[in-house]
């Protein structure tokens, strides 16, 4: 029977076939040397993930990769099933002569990633309307809570969250980014970012985030899964 993993069960059934667990789905990405190889691979794909391809596979396909990501569009999370899916599109790819992987070595041009916008807001449940009319945006499947993330409805923009604020505080941005990383390259990912000039604010709740800024103070948050349960 179909049921919703928990984050380290979502990766660790995964992560050896090149699969990594972003914000609530399984992502992967296989380069190919064209968009017509692209295509093929997607309907391969499909044909592996048979009738539950469209309630479970995104595909963003383009003549150098193909992005894969799955979850359950019922329970906006991931389940037995999307584990399953990816190892049978993983298979797929190593039959085509590709490989599903996380781009991680050396000198791959990054990895794949989900943006989301984060907003300060001393009344969340105040502005999040705004938001959410002004963005065309909607939610996902039984979350409309003012802690959960409003959505693109077509998957072409970033989520965006709000976090509450205990005080106003003007002489800081109210705005920042949030980028999610498979948890193996966030050391990476901060370092390189330390040695373009940033600066480290806190790491206080890493591994579920690292606080960095630009040489402005422009905040940014690195985030992994992990250091999210209990």
């Amino acid at each position: 029977m179909e049921r919703v993993l928990s984050r380290q069960e979502a990766s660790d059934a995964v992560q050896d076939a090149g699969w990594r667990f972003l914000l609530g789905a399984l992502r992967t990405s296989v380069r190919v040397g064209s968009l017509a190889r692209a295509v093929a691979l997607t309907a391969d794909a499909v044909a592996v993930c048979g009738d539950d391809a469209d309630g479970h596979l995104q595909v963003d396909a383009r003549p150098d990769r193909v992005v894969f990501t799955l979850q359950s569009a019922e329970r906006a999370a991931v389940t037995t099933r999307d584990a399953e899916l990816a190892l049978e599109i993983s298979a797929a790819a190593e039959r085509s002569g590709l490989l599903t992987e996380p781009e991680i070595g050396t000198g791959a041009p990054r990895s794949v990633q989900i943006l989301e916008i984060a907003i300060d807001a001393l009344d969340i449940a105040g502005i999040r309307p705004f938001w959410k009319a002004v963005l065309g945006y909607t939610h996902e499947p039984g979350a409309d809570g003012p802690e959960d993330p409003l959505v693109d409805p077509v998957g072409q923009c970033p989520a965006v969250w709000f976090q509450q604020m205990d005080q106003a505080r003007p002489q800081r941005n109210r705005i920042h980014f949030d980028i999610c990383v498979p948890h193996d390259e966030a050391p990476r990912r901060i370092e390189t970012a330390l040695a373009a000039g940033g600066r480290l604010l806190s790491a206080t709740r890493a591994p579920a985030f690292w606080i960095l800024a630009d040489l402005e103070g422009n905040e940014v948050c690195i985030t992994t899964w992990q250091g999210r349960d209990g």
